[in-house]
């Protein structure tokens, strides 16, 4: 019986494994996203996200043991000297997998498994939407002018003008 035995061997030795997911974390450290099955992302979460809280601090053994690990120096150089100062702040969850759909020719499920603070798009600030008030006869009067002042600045957006902008023709038709 295989009673809290979790651990998935995806159908491979332990050395290929080990072998599969260091080149899987290599490549995810130097292209900061990659393509994959979801559960070879997922047994690559639970073998990267230590590798890199031991990144954040960077003594001679903790670049030992994750070069055990990842048998990359470009990798490893990469992980302490880029990516641990990104990710310095944050207190674990490193990566995050998306899943994509399922591959056409035998039908696996497929995701990207990425760097979370490396995603632009994810880690662009929102747009800050303009705020509607209600008009209500409850209104006090210390509230208004910080409304009103908010209201200024999203209708009224600073815009420098070009010279190139002033100095361009008026076209004026005659009707």
């Amino acid at each position: 019986m295989r009673h809290n035995k979790k651990f998935n061997h995806l159908g491979r030795t332990a050395s290929h494994r080990s072998a599969m997911l260091s080149n899987m974390a290599c490549s995810l450290i130097k292209h900061k996203r990659i393509t994959t099955t979801v559960a070879k992302a997922k047994a690559l979460k639970k073998f990267i996200e230590p590798l890199i809280t031991k990144s954040k601090d960077d003594t001679t053994n903790s670049r030992r043991v994750v070069f055990s690990n990842l048998q990359d120096k470009i990798a490893v150089t990469e992980l302490f000297k880029e990516i641990s100062v990104k990710i310095g702040d944050r207190p674990g969850g490193y990566t995050r997998i998306i899943k994509t759909g399922n591959r056409l020719g035998d039908n696996a499920e497929m995701c990207f498994i990425e760097l979370v603070d490396y995603n632009e798009n994810m880690a662009k600030e929102k747009v800050v939407k303009k705020t509607r008030t209600r008009r209500s006869k409850k209104a006090t009067s210390d509230k208004e002018p910080v409304v009103a002042a908010v209201a200024e600045k999203v209708e009224n957006p600073v815009v420098e003008e070009t010279p190139a902008a002033e100095e361009a023709p008026k076209e004026e038709t005659a009707e």
